[in-house]
């Protein structure tokens, strides 16, 4: 006589209950002792490849003689074009302007290949490719508060004026005359746009939180289809409705449709995410002081938790935003 498959429990309790498909959610392992809100082993190896790369980056440039040897400017966060030790020092090189400079460009072109290629969103409108637009709208919204506006002046230059930084020495020797009026320039872009200099306050590693937060976008999207493909266990776990525990895995039957998925809209965004992380060591190794640097991290991976690591303790957020893969 057949009898009725009971659903996983968690903790010997109740059925599982969430709005995620219940092929996606098994008890969690008894080892499991870390938090929803952490990522996985994979994932911590992951974005921990940040720190190390700026890490190593401020190293070789202490280090390099052609590095210690050139002379820096704090007002540009960069050696002057004449004496800079490599052509990846130079702000005017072409990786820099072509790619760095309108880096959202080139995540927002990978993300949208890689949502219209890939398998695993279904086919048309369906809730796993809402989820994940949604997702990109808000680490994007996040890059627009940091960089370009905020209410007003973005994150990066009121963090400047808030430390003391101001407008200087404005080309034009009238102008010079009533430099209370240069202070008044709130924003990088227009100061430099009369001529001045924006100096005085702690400047956030822009390029440092643009290609840290395009890239992990990327990563992060990318992951399970890749874990998927390699047949790497994804050991997410998420809160659910009635407080417990639960962990995600991948569902079996997706596997075999998406063991090609690399060669369809996933390569793109992996060289995309590659050439970031290169111009990352590139910053690391030229660009800003290592405490620029370092605020420049944290602020990308501020963003990315919210959007990322944050939903899967929250199931009200998780409702909204999803989980890739899931």
């Amino acid at each position: 006589m057949a009898t009725r498959r009971k659903e996983p429990a968690v903790n010997g309790s109740v059925p599982l209950t969430s709005t995620m498909p219940a092929s996606t959610i098994r008890p969690p392992l008894a080892s499991a002792r870390r938090s929803p809100f952490l990522p996985t082993r994979l994932e911590a190896q992951l974005i921990a490849i940040y720190p190390l790369t700026l890490l190593l980056g401020s190293i070789f440039s202490t280090l390099s003689p052609a590095s210690r040897g050139a002379p820096y400017s704090a007002a540009s966060q960069s050696h002057p074009p004449e004496f800079a030790p490599s052509y990846f020092a130079q702000k005017k090189n072409v990786f820099n302007v072509y790619f760095v400079k309108v880096g959202w460009f080139w995540t927002t072109i990978a993300f949208v290949v890689f949502l219209a290629f890939h398998p695993g969103f279904g086919r048309g409108v369906s809730k796993r490719r809402i989820n994940a637009v949604l997702r990109y709208a808000a680490v994007t919204t996040w890059w627009v508060f940091v960089t370009q506006w905020f209410f007003g002046p973005p994150l990066i230059d009121t963090m400047f004026r808030f430390t003391g930084g101001q407008c200087e020495q404005l080309r034009d020797p009238d102008a010079r005359e009533d430099m209370s009026d240069a202070r008044e320039f709130i924003t990088a872009a227009t100061c430099k746009a009369v001529g001045g200099t924006w100096k005085g306050g702690h400047d956030i590693s822009g390029h440092v939180f643009l290609l840290i937060v395009g890239s992990s976008l990327l990563w992060l999207e990318l992951l399970p289809a890749l874990t998927r493909v390699e047949g790497l266990r994804d050991g997410r776990l998420i809160t659910l409705q009635d407080g417990k525990t639960a962990s995600v895995a991948v569902e079996k039957e997706r596997v075999k449709e998406e063991a090609n998925a690399t060669a369809r809209g996933v390569k793109f965004a992996l060289g995309v995410a590659g050439l970031m992380w290169w111009m990352l060591l590139m910053t690391a190794a030229y660009f800003h002081t290592w405490f620029e640097k370092f605020t420049g991290l944290a602020v990308a991976f501020t963003g990315l938790w919210l959007v990322y690591f944050m939903p899967r303790g929250v199931p009200q957020v998780r409702a909204l935003l999803g989980m890739p893969g899931v």
